[in-house]
């Protein structure tokens, strides 16, 4: 006879199976664990159906809130998520309140059941703002935050990602301070139609075993032309790294798509100093845009604050990396006791898998203020996706302090860029200026030596370059660069590409300094 059992539980299993991906809503048997399949099929159904706009249900004295009151909702510690285990993470949650406005579902996984995370009043503490007795019962999670013992292995309050409005989410790692956000997608970001935001509607978070140390978050993602199913891998460390693996469905063409973009804030510093007499040198969460072709080549783009909106973009085929970088790391850097921009991590983006022909784009957008993040940077794939395209996306992003981990040794960074007025000579103690602009930019790499002269390899957009003057700088063992340049047309942005390349042998021995001198 056969053994029919076998046969019986592999149908059960199936069935689950099916069922699963059919409704996006797992069983109790043990073979039908949650999992991204269960997302994608909602994100898949979800992609048929006609886009519905989020309902608003918070009152007006939330509404109103400005982000210093939002700041004062505290949530209370003692109500932790998951504080009562002996769990390394904990969760907590965000009021809704300010442009926060829409409620989204939080679910916990626990042996493979989805378990609603319901929304409690005495979770929070709107004292502060006079609203403790607002009748707060029918509202819901704006969003929520991960802590985790990363900087003291006996405490676990130190918060390490939070979750909160749009597609945003941030994190750090060990020692280090919130900077750039990270989003789902971008859609439109910079066009004159104006920019789409996608929002995670829904998240589930597997509860984790006492002693593991990443975080499983699985999300969906929602706008009128696309949704999306998510699964964000989070691992705090010294350097946090956060995987992201992601299927997008289309319900209607999208004119610029971008993926895994970056959103971060550039104030001022040395390449484009304050305006305004102020006492700190430098006020930025990054201050670079890093990328690594497919051929091995390092980019980098210092960041403006332009006058005007900016758009900068590097066809690739098939990049390795690229990333929003926090390069000056000292305190004198930007002398600021209560910010610490030092403490403000570099986020690198490292492409898993195959990405094809593309661009990195970057824009900046002009600001008087550093509350507004205006630096964003994504990747725009060359294919334009139309409704019932399907994308499939992963992607690591690592939050470092450390970028010196990721060169190699045999490429020499731009470590200082400085911005000049033209030609200062000291001749018989008179000092010429001829109108011409400049850039002045030290390269150093273990590479450099004052023995190994080098030469400067030069190109220039919208102008033309007067001179590249070499000098070695024994401070720190590098190249100096000080590139003079006039503008044609001052309207519109000036590209200049700077290399150092090697006088014996004519090899590239640098990254390629990619500057802009922004329209005025």
């Amino acid at each position: 006879m056969y053994n029919l059992l076998p046969i019986r539980q592999f149908n059960k299993m199936l069935t689950c199976k099916l069922l699963c991906l059919a409704s996006a809503t797992c069983l109790s048997f043990s073979a039908c664990a949650f999992s991204l399949e269960n997302v994608i099929a909602k994100a898949e159904k979800l992609s048929k159906q006609a886009y519905v706009q989020p309902s608003k249900n918070i009152p007006d004295k939330l509404a109103s809130l400005q982000f210093a009151d939002y700041q004062k909702i505290l949530f209370n510690h003692q109500k932790a998520y998951w504080g009562d285990r002996k769990s390394r993470f904990k969760l907590e949650f965000y009021h809704e309140g300010m442009y926060f406005d829409v409620p989204i579902k939080i679910n916990e996984i626990v042996d493979n059941q989805v378990n609603p995370i319901k929304y409690d009043p005495s979770y929070f503490d709107l004292s502060q703002i006079k609203l403790d007795k607002l009748d707060n019962k029918n509202l819901g999670f704006a969003g929520f935050k991960v802590h985790y013992p990363i900087n003291t292995p006996t405490k676990t309050d130190d918060e390490i990602f939070s979750a909160l409005g749009g597609s945003y989410f941030r994190a750090v790692g060990k020692d280090q301070r919130y900077g750039l956000s990270a989003r789902g997608l971008a859609i439109d970001t910079g066009e004159m139609s104006g920019e789409e935001f996608p929002r995670f509607k829904e998240f589930w978070i597997e509860r984790p075993e006492p002693n593991q140390k990443h975080l499983i978050i699985y999300a969906l993602l929602d706008s009128s032309s696309v949704t999306g199913a998510y699964k964000i891998t989070l691992v705090p460390s010294v350097d946090t790294t956060i995987t992201v693996q992601a299927k997008i469905f289309f319900r209607n063409s999208v004119k610029k798509l971008g993926i895994a973009p970056l959103t971060s804030m550039f104030l001022f510093g040395p390449n484009q100093p304050s305006p305004l007499l102020n006492y700190r040198p430098a006020m930025h969460d990054s201050n670079g845009l890093s990328i690594l072709a497919n051929n091995n080549e390092w980019i980098w783009r210092p960041l403006n604050n332009p006058k005007r909106l900016s758009f900068s973009s590097y066809s690739l085929e098939n990049p390795k990396a690229f990333g929003l970088i926090q390069r000056d790391k000292g305190f004198d850097d930007y002398q600021d006791l209560d910010d610490h921009y030092e403490k403000r991590p570099s986020v690198w983006t490292e492409i898993l898998g195959d990405w094809h022909k593309g661009r990195v784009e970057l824009v900046e957008i002009p600001t008087a203020d550093e509350t507004n993040d205006n630096i964003v940077t994504f990747w725009v794939p060359e294919k334009k996706y139309k409704a019932g395209d399907v994308l499939d996306i992963k992607y690591r992003l690592h939050y470092s302090l450390h970028e010196l981990q990721r060169y190699p040794d045999n490429i020499a960074k731009a470590v200082s860029t400085r911005l000049s007025l033209g030609d200062i000579k000291q001749a018989n103690l008179i000092r010429k200026l001829d109108g011409s602009n400049a850039y002045v930019i030290d390269f150093a790499g273990p590479n450099l030596s004052e023995t190994a002269p080098v030469k400067v390899l030069s190109s220039i957009y919208n102008g033309s370059i007067v001179s590249c003057d070499l000098q070695y700088n024994p401070d720190i063992k590098g190249w100096r660069v000080t590139v003079r340049f006039n503008v044609e047309d001052n309207k519109k942005a000036t590209d200049i590409r700077i290399q150092l390349a090697s006088q014996a042998t004519n090899e590239v021995i640098s990254e390629t300094w990619s500057g802009q001198y922004p329209a005025q």
